[in-house]
């Protein structure tokens, strides 16, 4: 079932997420919802507070990137209550991010390139690992979702003066995309 992306003014993004168990009311209709919802939203993560649950849970798929990089054909992952455990920040990359939960507003982030990260799959096996690259990057963006973040608390004070008007529409329900949502309440 496709599931409504909630918006930027969404109380529930702003949460900072549970981890959760096994035993998690129908986990696995979730993660199928979860992986609906992403592609019908042509998105490539899909963090649970972005579908109002303040859970640690991320889908993130990057096959459709595969033509430009090949590394990640048929990379679709589960992340069931992931940490980042150390941000590597001898290195970072300033790259242009996108929210499904902002649509139409894009901005240069600065970022790690290296970080680790422990994780559960869909079968709770623990994951303890250092990741690099573009899916580090995604990590990052998905993972802050969980710690109550997005991507515009992480530019610039001038550059989010600038997006102000546009943050604020958002707010109020003024805005377009191709996918379902569920904006603020008015």
């Amino acid at each position: 079932m496709v599931l409504p992306i909630y918006i930027y003014g969404q109380p529930v993004l702003r949460k900072i997420a549970e981890d959760i168990t096994p035993d998690y009311p129908e986990l696995k209709q979730l993660v199928a919802d979860m992986w609906e919802t992403l592609a019908e939203s042509d998105g490539i993560g899909l963090a649970a507070p972005q579908i109002g649950r303040a859970i640690r849970l991320v889908v993130i798929d990057l096959d459709a990137l595969s033509e430009d990089m090949p590394e990640y054909k048929g990379f679709r992952q589960v992340y069931i209550n992931p940490h980042i455990l150390e941000r590597d920040d001898t290195k970072t990359d300033s790259s242009e991010e996108g929210c499904l939960s902002l649509p139409a507003i894009h901005e240069k982030v600065v970022r790690p390139t290296r970080i680790h990260v422990k994780w559960m799959d869909e079968d709770f096996q623990e994951h303890d690992e250092w990741v690099e690259g573009y899916l580090a990057r995604v990590m990052q963006h998905e993972f802050d979702h969980l710690d109550g973040h997005m991507f515009v608390d992480r530019i610039s004070p001038l550059r989010r003066q600038l997006i102000k008007a546009k943050l604020k529409a958002l707010t109020v329900g003024r805005y377009r995309c191709s996918y379902k949502t569920k904006p603020v309440k008015r």
